[in-house]
């Protein structure tokens, strides 16, 4: 036990080490908040105090935001998250987060710099490969995820013999494809990167040329990083965020507040920048050669 928690504190020492020779500062924000994130995937923690409703946070990113707008330059944190859903081999309800912001940087710089973070902690795995989320469907399904017709989708899928019906919603069966018949394929490189999913699926990313520019980094097929070019025009922000919340309506959850700070702070300015959060369990996972959390 003893050499397992060394070896955690040194990962966290590598980290800081990493970023103070890259002049990224480390910051500290809030746990709690009076709102949260309304991605109907993501579940929060929700509290009291004096009546009035609290969340746990998903992800520093709305305060740490706030913190880029007010001059913060460049920052990172290592911290607890908390999302209400089950437990298992990779997922928990508490975990740990690392989270970095770097001003000035596109997404693609990004992703060469959370390669060299990840092989500084895990420096026998191999470089990595960049692979297109259009490529990996190419690749492995034969077809432009982007341009494909539900009705591909859906015809694709009935030849694998999914026992599923989604409906209408294309990148619910996007998101089967590729967790069911591309994923797997990735478990053979010990890093690889997938970039520029559909406008449909950019969360807090910017579009551009018909992409969002966002990126998720896998360590030996297990999903490890989820990184975006942020996007920094409040009012799309806003309407993404009602968008959501109507489908969480739709789905029978309760609505979530939206982040009024947040929004306020993306309107008064927040700079141009790249943003990635990281699954810090996950990647001391792979330190300590376990199979799980």
């Amino acid at each position: 036990m003893r050499q397992e928690l060394k070896l955690r504190a040194e990962v966290f020492d590598k980290i800081r080490a990493f970023f103070k020779a890259n002049d990224v500062l480390e910051v500290e924000t809030p746990l709690l908040g009076t709102a949260s994130i309304p991605d109907p995937n993501i579940q929060s923690f929700e509290t009291t105090w004096l009546e009035k409703p609290l969340y746990l946070q998903t992800s520093p990113e709305f305060a740490m935001k706030q913190l880029l707008s007010k001059g913060s330059g460049c920052i990172f944190q290592l911290c607890k998250a908390f999302r209400n859903e089950s437990a298992g081999r990779l997922h928990k309800p508490e975990f740990l987060m690392l989270e970095w912001y770097r001003v000035d940087m596109d997404y693609h710089a990004l992703m060469r710099e959370v390669e060299g973070l990840v092989k500084t902690i895990l420096p026998s795995y191999q470089e990595a490969v960049y692979l297109s989320y259009q490529a990996a469907f190419e690749q492995h399904c034969g077809f432009n995820p982007h341009t494909a017709s539900l009705e591909t989708l859906k015809t694709f899928a009935s030849t694998k013999k999914f026992d599923i019906d989604l409906g209408e919603d294309k990148d619910a069966w996007l998101d089967l494809i590729l967790t069911h018949c591309i994923e797997p394929a990735f478990a053979k490189e010990d890093l690889l990167f997938i970039y520029d999913y559909p406008v449909t699926q950019a969360a807090l990313a910017q579009v551009q040329d018909g992409v969002a520019q966002r990126f998720e980094l896998y360590v030996r097929g297990v999903e490890l990083a989820n990184g975006f070019h942020e996007l920094q025009d409040a009012k799309e922000q806003r309407q993404r965020f009602e968008a959501e919340n109507a489908a969480r309506l739709v789905q029978g959850l309760s609505p979530v507040p939206l982040d009024e700070a947040f929004l306020t702070a993306l309107d008064s300015g927040l700079p141009d920048c790249s943003g990635v959060a990281l699954g810090v369990d996950r990647l001391l996972m792979f330190v300590l050669a376990k199979n799980s959390l």
